[in-house]
């Protein structure tokens, strides 16, 4: 039976009524009301709706962080269709299949990502109607042009069940080709709902968060909830991560929360304009997407206090499986209640089972598969049947990770069941790597691994073998990625072996490709 629940584009009606001239969205100088942010997504909306978009049809969003990719999710709420947005680092070939595999009928992209838009409509028959934010081409909409249409009448969300999608966050798995897991708007709401009460309880219209990562991917959804309280995002005007200019927006705007990686926090942490600026007004800096060194945890806690928020989630799940709070990090090993190396305690609503290969849960200490189940997890993939039936198996959604839990609840990652690894926050699937670097002539046989790196958290290493007669180098190999892979996906380093150990059953065996990456860096690098 269909369940009829609030559309979650209501949050930014509901913000722009209560706190209609309090500041939404700033950027560099400029700031913008609830009630312009509103005023404009109801006017895009209405433009898009006259053009026959509406309830479930898909919206591709390629851009970097700015007002017209955060008003973008809210536009496809509210007329029931699905964001689509991606990491602006992709390739145009990788756009091209995001495009097609979604049936995107509508594309929104910011001027200058020409080669992204041609590159989907040559691979999607369903695109449409393509809006330029910036100068359109010629058969293009422009976004602001649609956005400036203010005097309609507000636009009426509309009615949505509970298991219909409003986002399509894509996440690659071991094939190498993404999958689209499908968020829905009941599914959001406990999302929502649970972070303000695990993440950030308290949270008003007077708070005031830091956007320091890509509005496309956990940081947007950190965004849904300062929306659901009203509080204003402020976007740095550098593109790239400035420290100082974010230490001072910080302090500028009383900044209370933000959402990173460790990667970032690290940089921010480190960066001796901590120490120039006064960020007291920080309450939760919340880190997740990859594993947080100690010493840099600690680093961390020394400069900033007792801020700092970890959760442990998959987009799947979209970060709902653990916390660990600002009262649970602790620099001191030995202190009483100390938690070092967990990821924290199951959310709110969120069960965690810790399964072997037979589905059967395991007691608390003992190693398996981290499985979870909740009304935070997503409802499928995206027309993928194979893949939704490896995920959920036995009544559980299986993360692909392995750890175990103690005996208060507390988990602790132990490692991954694929060799996917997360360098700087993002996730990086070998097969895919693997798969592009084996268009290259001269490469025979390559293996990609993850290796730990003090700065990026993991970085990976690509183990290539080269054809008979075959001459190829390190820098070679990488511009030959250039058009196959966003640069985050690149290797780090690239070694150059006679061939690769394998099975018995001929198999490639990455855990001894990693013992020998292990060792010194000059036998690692050797030929062999």
């Amino acid at each position: 039976m269909l369940t009829t629940v609030m559309n979650l584009g209501n949050l930014l009606t509901d913000a722009a009524r209560r706190h209609a001239d309090q500041p939404g969205f700033i950027h560099a100088e400029r700031s913008v009301s609830w009630h312009d942010i509103n005023a404009r997504v109801d006017a895009v909306a209405h433009g898009l709706s006259r053009l026959g978009i509406g309830k479930g049809d898909k919206i591709l969003v390629h851009s970097r962080n700015n007002l017209a990719l955060f008003e973008s999710a809210w536009v496809a709420f509210k007329l029931g269709a699905v964001w689509v947005p991606t990491n602006c680092r992709i390739t145009a070939a990788e756009a091209a299949y995001l495009g097609e595999s979604s049936g995107a009928v509508a594309m929104i992209y910011e001027a200058g990502f020409d080669a992204h838009v041609d590159a989907v409509r040559a691979a999607s028959p369903a695109l449409q109607h393509v809006i330029a934010i910036g100068t359109p081409r010629a058969g293009e909409l422009a976004y602001e042009t649609l956005a400036q249409q203010m005097d309609a009448p507000p636009f009426a969300a509309v009615d949505v069940d509970r298991d219909d999608p409003l986002w399509f966050f894509y996440t690659s798995g071991t094939t190498g080709r993404p999958k689209a897991g499908v968020l829905t708007h009941g599914q959001m709401a406990f999302v929502l709902t649970n972070h303000i009460a695990d993440l950030m309880p308290g949270l008003t219209h007077e708070s005031r968060s830091l956007v320091v990562a890509p509005l496309s991917h956990g940081a947007g959804i950190h965004a849904m909830v300062n929306v659901a309280r009203a509080a204003a995002s402020i976007l740095p005007a550098s593109e790239k991560l400035d420290a100082e200019e974010a230490w001072a927006l910080v302090e500028k705007h009383r900044v209370d929360n933000m959402f990173t990686v460790p990667t970032i926090v690290k940089m921010l942490t480190e960066h001796e304009s901590v120490d120039r600026y006064d960020h007291s007004s920080l309450k939760y800096v919340i880190y997740a997407g990859a594993p947080m060194y100690r010493e840099d945890q600690k680093h961390a806690l020394r400069k900033l206090g007792k801020v700092l928020v970890q959760y442990y989630g998959l987009g799947e799940v979209t970060g709902n499986i653990t916390v660990l709070p600002p009262s649970l990090h602790t620099a001191d090993d030995h202190a009483a209640g100390s938690r070092a190396g967990t990821c924290g305690y199951a959310r709110t609503g969120i069960e965690i089972g810790i399964l072997d290969d037979e589905g059967h849960r395991l007691a608390a200490g003992a190693s398996g598969e981290i499985c979870v189940r909740g009304p935070a997890v997503f409802i499928g993939y995206y027309n993928n049947a194979e893949a939704n039936e490896k995920a959920f198996r036995h009544g559980w959604f299986h993360t692909g990770d392995l750890g175990h839990l103690d005996e208060q609840g507390f988990l602790y990652i132990t490692g991954r069941s694929s060799d996917m690894y997360i360098s700087g926050g993002s996730n990086v699937y070998p097969r895919e790597v693997e798969e592009a670097i084996l268009t290259h002539k001269a490469v025979q046989e390559v293996a990609v691994v993850g290796m730990p790196d003090p700065k990026w958290g993991e970085v990976g290493v690509a183990v290539v073998v080269r054809r008979e007669g075959w001459a190829l180098e390190e820098e070679a190999l990488l511009a030959h990625l250039e058009p196959h892979l966003a640069r985050y996906k690149w290797p780090k380093r690239c070694v150059f072996w006679d061939a690769l150990p394998k099975s018995a059953y001929g198999k490639i065996v990455k855990k001894d490709i990693k013992a020998l990456l292990a060792t010194p860096l000059e036998a690692a690098t050797a030929e062999r």
